[in-house]
């Protein structure tokens, strides 16, 4: 594939734009003629997608440089991490077109909700195949502009106005963060063309280098990542957005949110130069994924529930980043991506899949020993297993931290089989079946590493004390976590149980903080009263 063929890409999120940039007005007059354009759009952002992703597997990766000035200008770059994020977001946003064309069928706003969607779904794939850091930070901004007009499709509704601000704000501060980076980088290698920062960064990585400069671009890159990520403190907005229809809800969570994962990945190289920078990803995304994984079990509003988990699975991938395992952070995007967007388009038959597939449960009552021993066993598994594949705690923190959680996901299960009447066939069955998840899991983080060998680092090894003891403090935690969570319904009755699940389902009200602050800085009008009404008593007597 060659770099004029490679213009061809662009002409999906072209075709996108041009139904995004459609008046208002007319897109509302013709509903269902803007619905079949966005469609027809989508689909042709989705085929291009999967023809370039095949035309780098087999001739490599492409670059067209940047078409201007000091590599500041228009250029596209394609590699595996662009290919892959390209059709992982193109075809999301066929699902998400094609699923609103019946959702909001007849909604007199119907083609204006099209017009945003389309204008949010083009702004993510041109900052996909972007080719320099100035047009990834107009195609930045321009998501959020189209993010915060779908945010807002119901204005009249007064918790949208006010997640759509707290968004807006935190949006704008990472901005900031962004066109900071810019300026220092450009500043430092005089262009902001792909191919002269990677190869710059890697010249520094050889020699040892490091102008003082990089940790502060560094550090404004992961800023800016980590709020247009929702990380915790800045994450309250996410969980407040479900006034906005439910397709909105799926492009955000299984697209645009991670935008700020794609921008660590993107400049990855540049990124890993600095430490420090590193280690607040570590600690901001470990201590968002443990906040947002404990307050999503407390949730009962499966959308709720859904956005609580996007915050903890956002600072899983932050983690992996800072622990240097930047393959597997993107393998959780692809995972998590196409999860939560099915999980959102069906949450309306949640309750009724829910009940479809309960039966009464065969065995005897959980006992917290034998779920203490369960988690050992799972931990177990997870660290043999990742050792035969060589990701162990030291040679790759991060590929092992989220094995380890995710062999404990099964810990309930493998519990249930303990519980019930002993059968040593149900047990080595479920022990099997642990042991089959660790080696998909593991083996799966072996083959993105290959795949992704030339267009991210390679996974690092643990860097000192520091990141061993997070990283055994992330395990850990989420070890008792698990424990804890099967120890939960026998002690609902308690009072200090029943106050620590108040305090939880709040979010320890880090929430509430966020929105009064906001409302002091951007009050709200008050709400519209109802227009008073006279009534006019009947007559009961003669006229004096």
């Amino acid at each position: 594939m060659s770099g004029s063929l490679l213009w061809l890409l662009a002409l999906g999120p072209l075709l996108l734009a041009g139904v995004g940039l459609t008046p208002s007005a007319v897109a509302n007059r013709a509903p269902h003629l803007v619905s079949v354009c966005a469609l027809a759009a989508g689909s042709a952002a989705l085929g291009l997608a999967v023809a370039g992703a095949g035309g780098f597997f087999a001739l490599g990766p492409v670059h067209t440089g940047t078409f201007g000035l000091g590599g500041i200008g228009l250029g596209l770059y394609f590699d595996a991490l662009t290919a892959i994020m390209f059709v992982l977001v193109a075809f999301v946003g066929v699902i998400v077109i094609r699923y609103s064309r019946n959702y909001l069928d007849g909604d007199p706003g119907q083609g204006r909700f099209m017009k945003w969607l389309c204008f949010t779904l083009a702004a993510v794939l041109l900052l996909i195949i972007s080719g320099n850091l100035f047009q990834f930070a107009l195609a930045w901004i321009a998501t959020s502009v189209g993010l915060s007009k779908l945010l807002l499709f119901y204005p009249e509704r007064p918790s949208a106005v006010l997640a759509a601000r707290k968004k807006f704000l935190a949006s704008r501060l990472g901005d900031l963060c962004l066109l900071g980076a810019m300026g220092l980088l450009h500043q430092t290698f005089g262009s902001l063309d792909y191919a002269a920062l990677f190869s710059g960064a890697e010249a520094m990585r050889a020699t040892g280098v490091l102008p003082g400069a990089i940790h502060a671009v560094a550090g404004l890159l992961v800023a800016a990542a980590l709020l247009k990520s929702a990380q915790f403190p800045l994450h309250g907005w996410l969980t407040e957005v479900m006034e906005t229809p439910t397709p909105v809800s799926a492009l955000l969570h299984a697209g645009v949110i991670n935008a700020g994962g794609f921008l660590v990945l993107r400049f990855a190289g540049v990124i890993s130069l600095s430490t420090p920078s590193l280690e607040v990803l570590v600690i901001v995304g470990g201590l968002t994924a443990l906040f947002g994984s404990v307050v999503m079990l407390t949730q009962t509003s499966i959308k709720v529930s859904l956005a609580y988990s996007t915050i903890a699975q956002m600072g899983f991938m932050m983690l992996q980043c800072g622990l240097g395992a930047f393959s597997a952070a993107l393998l959780h995007i692809v995972a998590h991506s196409l999860y939560k967007a099915h999980a959102f388009l069906s949450s309306g038959s949640v309750i009724d899949l829910a009940r479809a597939s309960w039966s009464p449960s065969p065995g005897g009552a959980p006992h917290p020993a034998r779920m203490a021993m369960v988690v050992g066993l799972v931990l177990a598994v997870a660290l043999v297993i990742g050792t035969l594949f060589g990701a162990t705690i030291t040679a790759q923190p991060g590929v092992f931290a989220l094995g380890a959680i995710v062999m404990l996901g099964l810990a309930h299960l493998v519990t249930q089989a303990f519980d019930q009447r002993l059968s040593l066939y149900v047990v080595g069955r479920t022990v099997a079946l642990a042991v089959i998840v660790a080696g998909a899991y593991f083996g799966l983080q072996l083959a993105a590493e290959h795949l992704l060998a030339g267009a991210l680092p390679p996974v690092q090894a643990l860097r000192g004390p520091f990141d061993l003891v997070i990283t055994a403090m992330v395990v850990l935690t989420f070890a008792a976590v698990t424990i804890l969570q099967s120890l939960l319904p026998g002690k609902a009755s308690e009072p200090r149980w029943q106050a620590l699940y108040v305090h939880l389902s709040n979010g320890l009200y880090v929430n509430t903080l966020a929105n009064r602050l906001v409302l002091r800085l951007w009050p709200s009008p008050p709400p519209a009263r109802p227009m008073a009404t006279t009534s006019i008593a009947p007559v009961t007597g003669a006229n004096p």
